[in-house]
């Protein structure tokens, strides 16, 4: 493990908000997978693929990639049963991780730098581990690994509901009430530490994916079912056999960033650390006062460390040395 490098700010583009990226619907095994496409904005960029967390969607990478789209011809795809996907048969961590696996099959684009948040960052690793043709490099944003301390996380409150016999339903009932409006202050002032980072127009465009989501019948129960997926296999880590996410992060080969906010109230903050010292060949960067979600409170500082990955590990970006 070694410190992340940051490239200089002047590489990236100037500031913008950007609406979020054209999408369109792929049938993929029967189901339909919502992607989004941010396309590269010079020739040579290489492919990028980017993967949410828990109750996000593809929309939480639009500023960081349209930072990068210099460099990555950059996608972002819904997980079954979020954002504009239709819902999954299972929500497991293997499950989500078979599906961007058949995604970049499908696509003919691989191997792809692929980016998870949360979540997606334990999809990521084990994308990452099972199939390392696949992944050029991995870039993981306060990577839900495993950690059995749920004082850690305001997620864990939920965990007695699962613990109960139709604790699910109730749970998935429970979230189906609180109203888009609430729930979308919820959702913000649990994954972003300083909200004054974020503009008014990512607050109105969480604010539209929740009042969609709430007329989703199926997102409550794939939000619960997804989150009891991912407590088993935190569970699953920490016993003998071959399901453990840590063990298989031992085994990524890919040149690895991580990235971990201390202000994180959602993954226990000392999980990003021992993401680094895990993974072989990775970068760490811990931010002082960042949340749950660093590339939608501070993009352009998780741009300027992707950028420095992929200079280290000369992907992409040789066109961002000549300019620096």
């Amino acid at each position: 493990m070694k410190r992340a490098t940051l490239r200089p700010d002047h590489l990236l583009p100037e500031h913008s908000v950007p609406p979020p990226w054209p999408g369109r619907e792929v049938r993929l095994e029967g189901t339909v997978t919502y992607v989004r496409d941010t396309p590269a904005t010079a020739p040579g960029a290489e492919p990028a693929l980017y993967v949410h967390g828990l109750g996000g969607s593809s929309q939480n990478w639009t500023d960081l990639a349209y930072l990068l789209a210099d460099h990555l011809d950059g996608q972002a795809i819904d997980l079954p049963g979020f954002g504009r996907s239709e819902p999954g048969r299972r929500y497991t961590v293997p499950a989500f991780a078979d599906r961007v696996i058949r995604w970049i099959e499908h696509s003919g684009r691989g191997p792809v730098h692929l980016f998870g948040n949360s979540l997606g960052g334990a999809i990521s690793v084990h994308v990452a581990g099972v199939r390392p043709d696949l992944v050029r490099s991995l870039t993981l944003i306060s990577p839900a690994l495993p950690f059995l301390d749920f004082r850690r996380s305001l997620q864990g409150r939920m965990l007695p509901l699962l613990a109960i016999p139709r604790g699910e339903r109730l749970a998935a009932w429970r979230l189906a009430q609180v109203a888009p409006e609430v729930m979308a202050q919820q959702v913000m002032e649990a994954s972003v530490a300083d909200l004054s980072r974020i503009c008014d127009q990512r607050r109105e465009e969480a604010l539209e994916e929740i009042r969609a989501r709430h007329e989703a019948t199926h997102h409550a129960a794939a939000y619960v079912r997804t989150f009891r997926g991912l407590v088993s296999s935190f569970l699953r880590s920490y016993l003998p056999g071959s399901g453990s996410l840590w063990r298989l992060a031992g085994t990524v080969g890919a040149p690895t960033l991580v990235v971990g906010g201390r202000a994180d109230r959602l993954v226990d903050v000392r999980v990003a650390p021992q993401t680094a010292r895990v993974v072989p060949d990775s970068r760490l960067l811990m931010l002082d006062g960042v949340g749950h979600v660093a590339q939608l409170e501070v993009p352009r500082l998780v741009a300027r460390a992707v950028l420095g990955l992929l200079a280290e590990t000369g992907d992409a970006v040789k066109r961002s040395d000549m300019a620096g």
